[in-house]
């Protein structure tokens, strides 16, 4: 294959999986809501995971492949793109401040997993039990939000305010219904009649009303539809991974530039394109915190989720290169737990200096 059409497969991979992860995410997350999963979980979970998709294929893919240096670097370099150049955006365009108590205590939770997958890292050499040690290490914290989640609703089901027994959301429900039953009542007479004759000749469902047959219907359509866009998602991620693995190599090699290098650089910022989605379309709708916490979910997922399962798959042995950018993602992830963790606002200025971060740490890897 020419460089040229390297270079378009290259690009053609990037928008494949940018496309593939804004599926995956978009489906799983009305499926979530479906199902009466709250937007704050959603969010760090749901939606950060889903737009780790990328990162977790293309180094899925590099592990199977003997690419370590692809595996690892797209893990580090996507880390500090989604700290550096993502926040560094969001508070370029929408200064802001965390306030939600489980998106402080999350940023904490990234820079312990930081500090793990360093050390993890020190000796250039991730083993299968190392892997399988950051696999059950995400268990955890997903266990630990899960614990979070289900306190904080029974903290909230038990503060709401009741009045003469009645529940607050219940009284807004009777409030609504009545509301709703005065707005109709000029139009009911008029409309009874037919509506009767019409019922009447209409078989009736099985689950009683005429018409929960019409109503179920566009549900399932709804359903049918939103796990066809899943599933088209999920297999348009893994087959852009692949080629984009596959191309970055191969441009790699051609130019005389180490795997590495690639990694950090091309892959990871191709594989960030979900992140910056998510979070310049959050900020724009003053959403910040969604913002924030699929940075935070992201990268933690990423660091115990992508390396964990890599390293699982196949032992993974990384450049010496790896020791400068793990510096320099601690470094970045101090920066932004600082940030995050504290609740203090960061300002445009604050925001370009974490862009500037981000840009320097590929201009580092560079020369490097």
């Amino acid at each position: 294959m020419s460089t040229l059409l390297t270079v378009v497969a290259l690009l053609g991979a990037t928008i494949g999986l940018w496309l593939g992860a804004r599926w995956l995410v978009a489906a799983a997350t009305s499926i979530a809501s479906a199902a009466g999963i709250s937007p704050l979980v959603i969010g760090l979970t749901v939606v950060a995971f889903g737009t780790s998709a990328p990162e977790l294929a293309v180094s899925t893919v590099a592990a199977f492949e003997g690419t370590g240096d692809v595996a690892v670097g797209n893990v580090v370099g996507s880390n500090v793109f989604n700290l550096g150049v993502i926040l560094g955006i969001v508070a370029i365009l929408a200064p802001f401040r965390v306030t939600e108590t489980m998106i402080r205590r999350d940023a904490l939770a990234l820079a312990a997993a930081t500090v793990i997958a360093a050390g993890v890292l020190a000796n250039r050499v991730v083993s299968r039990p190392e892997g399988a040690l950051l696999l059950v290490l995400l268990i955890a914290y997903l266990g630990a939000i899960g614990i979070e989640i289900r306190r904080t609703t029974a903290d909230e089901t038990t503060t709401a305010p009741a009045t003469n027994g009645v529940p607050s959301q219940t009284r807004d429900n009777t409030a609504d219904a009545a509301e709703s039953v005065r707005g109709a009542s000029s139009d009911s007479n008029t409309d009874t009649t037919n509506d009767d004759l019409r019922d009447r000749q209409r078989p009736t469902s099985r689950r009683g009303s005429p018409r929960a047959a019409d109503r179920e219907h566009p549900q399932s359509l709804h359903r049918s539809y939103e796990s066809a866009r899943f599933l088209v998602g999920l297999l348009l991620v893994i087959g852009s991974s692949r080629l984009l693995v596959d191309s970055a190599t191969t441009i790699a090699l051609s130019i005389g530039l180490s795997t590495w290098l690639i990694g950090v650089t091309v892959v990871a910022a191709g594989t960030s394109l979900p992140e910056l989605v998510t979070a310049v379309v959050a900020a724009r709708r003053g959403d910040v915190s969604i913002a924030a916490g699929n940075v935070i979910g992201s990268n933690v997922f990423n660091l115990f989720g992508v390396l964990g399962l890599a390293a699982t798959i196949r032992p993974l042995a990384v450049d010496p290169a790896v020791l400068p950018g793990l510096a320099w993602l601690l470094v970045v992830t101090l920066v932004a737990t600082v940030l995050l963790a504290t609740g203090r606002r960061v300002n445009r200025l604050e925001g370009v200096l974490l862009l500037a971060v981000g840009v320097g740490y590929w201009v580092g890897s560079a020369i490097i």
